[in-house]
């Protein structure tokens, strides 16, 4: 996957769950991305995240750094 389609994936998941009532947006982003994710593309999200993010939305890098610090 071309980091581009990542960084819009994360970006359409924060998006999703900023339209959502709940108070734990960045958990919930997390939850999904663990849940979802295969290991190869939390390993991507990783290392772009490791690297600064660029791109990711506010919401979309605080739960993929919520989703990485739980799945190491």
């Amino acid at each position: 996957m071309s980091p581009e389609k990542m960084i819009r994936m994360v970006n359409q998941i924060a998006t999703f769950f900023e339209s959502q009532p709940k108070d734990d947006k960045v958990g919930e982003v997390a939850a999904h991305l663990i849940e979802f994710w295969e290991p190869r593309m939390l390993e991507k999200l990783n290392v772009h995240v490791a690297g600064g993010g660029d791109g990711l939305s506010p919401l979309a890098m605080d739960g993929a750094t919520r989703a990485l610090a739980k799945t190491k």
